[in-house]
């Protein structure tokens, strides 16, 4: 791109660069208020960057927060790191695009962290008034560095100092990076290892990728703290979204309604959304991502509604909850309601066995699914022979996963390897979703009529201990009979 269309944007106002001016705006603030306190994380991450160092000895590791997304002409979308340097540096929050994280390889003994990072600018420099990127007069002050250093309990750089770092010693030392979070640190390592000619590069990534994953599969205290958090922001939003109902089925389009007023509570409480919210009502269930939120909600239907709050850390909740949309089930909307409530129920006392493998809470999840849809008359034959591998004629109706691992990602953990994560035992400290569904199109002819149109999911975050698995969104209601009454007790309440 060119430097003239990179600065067109200017076209729009007029930037005074006098000598006076610039001499006039950097004079007579006053003192800056006290800087921040060590963060609460800061005690855990050095532990998980120990971890991560000894999968990688002798290497350079490089972890960069990302880059800003343009979102349109000249302005981007709110910034959220990449997941494994929040996991490792513990910031969250929106100071460090452009940051990057190195573990640097010191002889005889663990890796030393490096945070290299855009510090903000004295008060004399044009950035300060100036750059609507970095400069403190449009997006607030940024650390300096001995703040971040403060704050992250980790030795902090400017970023203009880290080529240098990265080719230390290279030829000798390896580099390892997540690629394509950052275009321009991309860049500098391909450049980097083909002048040295290192070959190992796309092997050595996808390692550190895994290896970030993997170490995240089970989380400290401070970790499950924030996860909770997060279970605790999301159960008020799906309060509000059900004293939003009545006003969402006079909207001609009251999905939208529901979703504005979770994103509202988890924006006023957290960071904002961990994804994007599903609020389907009636058929609309029956699409797993239907995020569009565009139809109408309508007095007997059944509303599907799966969110989850982000907090400041970026540890997300996943919550799935099915409401009747007057407050009351229907005996047929009833009835599927019950078969995924226990299918929920099969799976988390499979979590509770000594031993079991995380693969094994979906199967214990679909033998009671294809149970009822025999007792239906759904399947073609059994639900034993539908069970079996040359079978699964019950997956129709439940083509996803019954669960998967949670936390700074709402799928956490998916660059580990399958005998680190589906053929596991569960362990102490593994934070995951139980979330079977029925799903039955409104179109679908191998079905009785009774169950057409209707789409069930129920959703919990669980948590295993040392005495076994609890779910830690218990306060959210999920019996037929503690939904309806939440429900009735909620409009009591905000009418």
């Amino acid at each position: 791109m060119s430097t003239e269309t990179e600065d067109r944007g200017s076209n729009r106002s007029q930037r005074p660069d006098s000598r006076a001016f610039r001499e006039f705006i950097g004079e007579d603030w006053g003192p800056r208020p006290a800087g921040p306190e060590r963060s609460e994380a800061a005690d855990y991450t050095k532990e998980r960057r120990r971890a991560l160092s000894r999968r990688f000895e002798g290497q350079r590791l490089v972890i960069p927060a990302g880059e800003l997304r343009v979102r349109s002409n000249d302005t981007d979308y709110r910034f959220r790191a990449h997941s494994a340097f929040a996991h490792l540096t513990g910031l969250g929050g929106e100071l460090e695009p452009n940051a990057v994280l190195v573990l640097h390889p010191v002889e005889g003994e663990e890796h030393e962290a490096v945070l290299y990072f855009h510090p903000r600018s004295p008060r004399t420099a044009e950035e300060f008034w100036a750059d609507s990127r970095y400069g403190e007069f449009w997006v607030g002050a940024r650390p300096s560095l001995e703040e971040m250093t403060t704050m992250t309990g980790i030795r902090s750089e400017h970023i203009n100092s880290l080529p240098d770092a990265l080719a230390k010693d290279l030829g000798q030392v390896q580099l390892a990076a997540i690629a394509s979070v950052d275009a321009k640190i991309d860049a500098q390592i391909e450049e980097l290892r083909r002048r040295e000619s290192l070959t190992e590069g796309q092997t050595l990534d996808a390692k550190l990728l895994e290896a970030t994953s993997e170490i995240r599969l089970r989380k400290d205290a401070w970790e499950i703290a924030e996860i909770q958090r997060a279970i605790d922001v999301t159960a008020q939003g799906f309060e509000d979204m059900i004293a939003s109902l009545p006003r969402a089925v006079d909207h001609w389009r009251g999905e939208r309604v529901l979703e504005g007023a979770f994103a509202a509570r988890a924006r006023e409480e957290g960071n904002g959304l961990g994804y994007d919210t599903i609020a389907a009502a009636g058929n609309h269930a029956n699409t797993l991502h239907w995020i569009v939120n565009d139809g109408q909600v309508k007095e007997g239907q059944l509303v599907l509604i799966d969110a989850g709050a982000e907090v400041d850390s970026l540890y997300t909740a996943d919550i799935t909850r099915t409401l009747p949309v007057n407050g009351t089930f229907t005996p047929e909307q009833a009835a599927v309601y019950s078969a995924v409530l226990e299918a929920c129920e099969a799976s988390l006392a499979k979590a509770n066995e000594p031993g079991v493998r995380f693969r094994e809470l979906h199967e214990a999840a679909m033998v009671v699914i294809a149970r009822h849809l025999e007792e239906w008359g759904c399947l073609p034959g059994t639900a034993e022979e539908s069970l079996a591998p040359e079978g699964q004629f019950h997956r129709r109706w439940m083509p996803h996963g019954t669960s998967h691992h949670l936390g700074l990602d709402v799928h956490d953990c998916a660059q580990a390897r399958r005998e680190m994560y589906l053929d596991a035992e569960l362990e102490p400290g593994m934070v995951f979703t139980i979330e079977p569904g029925l799903y039955f199109r409104e179109d679908d002819e191998k079905i009785p009529e009774w169950l057409r149109g209707i789409g069930v999911r129920i959703e919990d975050d669980i948590l295993v201990t040392e005495d076994g698995a609890r779910r830690l969104s218990e306060s959210i209601p999920r019996t037929i009979e503690d939904v309806e009454a939440w429900m009735t007790r909620v409009w009591a309440q905000r009418s």
